[in-house]
């Protein structure tokens, strides 16, 4: 089947990349300014030597993973998962355009438990948030696999865990326990669903971790393609950085999460 085509190649800060001309976030922003959340891809800069591991849960079309698999090389290894099969396939695209070899990836669901699920239809021809899309079991979706990481993934070391899965970050962290205790890895996730934000936050601190907020914007006044105008206003990514108490890492500039039923979005 040939659908309406809606893929375009672009030049961004990390290179060509494919994108969906519909996705509302993503895709717009890649287009018109070369960039999104150029804010996190800092951060990671920061907290990804050279020879790092990372894993990447939620790598979508891997806005992020072109920036990380750069920042690790020549010897760290990025493992990217995505379960939405077409923006998988996108994802590919991407890292092959750009002669990515140190990265892995998986067209798989990660949570608490290994079994299937079907993953809902998306019509990529229409304008959506791509990027926002939950796992839902839908019977009439596609069937993925969903592994747990803890069984999935055997890795002498690893320095970073960041998970962006539209409110399941507890399942992929309860899926992963013996992973971060063994190497206590940075653990970067999204936190912007505040009904599930509180129990969120207090697994990660039986965990023995420190939480920090950081809301980095989507737009940047000084983006790759030096555009001026501002289409997401005053939008944020919510997320949080978590270091663990044992590790050396001296955290400035960031708030610490001190309240477990406080949210920045909240009003």
């Amino acid at each position: 089947m040939i659908n309406q085509p809606f893929n375009q190649l672009c030049t961004t800060k990390y290179g060509l990349m494919l994108v969906n001309k519909n996705d509302r976030y993503i895709g717009k922003s890649l287009i018109l300014y070369g960039e999104i959340n150029e804010a996190e891809n800092i951060f990671y800069k920061q907290v990804c030597p050279k020879g790092a591991n990372v894993i990447e849960v939620g790598s979508n079309i891997g806005v992020h993973s072109l920036a990380i698999s750069r920042f690790i090389s020549p010897n760290g290894q990025l493992f990217c998962f995505e379960p939405q099969r077409v923006v998988y396939q996108t994802l590919n695209a991407n890292l092959a355009l750009n002669s990515i070899t140190n990265t892995f990836t998986y067209n798989k669901a990660v949570g608490d438990e290994a079994k299937e699920i079907n993953i809902p239809k998306i019509d990529y021809t229409k304008e959506g948030n791509f990027g926002g899309f939950s796992i839902v079991n839908d019977a009439k979706g596609e069937k993925i696999p969903q592994i747990v990481l803890d069984e999935f993934m055997d890795l002498e070391h690893l320095e970073l865990l960041k998970i962006d899965v539209e409110g399941m970050e507890e399942d992929v962290i309860r899926g992963a326990l013996s992973l971060i205790d063994t190497h206590k890895p940075i653990i970067y996730c999204e936190n912007d669903r505040q009904d599930r934000s509180q129990s969120l936050i207090e697994l990660l601190w039986s965990l023995e971790y420190k939480c920090y907020w950081h809301l980095p914007a989507l737009f940047s006044e000084e983006n790759f393609n030096s555009v001026k105008e501002n289409i997401f206003k005053n939008l944020v990514s919510v997320n949080m950085f978590c270091v663990h108490k044992e590790s050396e890492i001296n955290v400035t500039g960031f708030i610490e999460v001190d309240d477990s039923s406080y949210h920045p979005m909240k009003r």
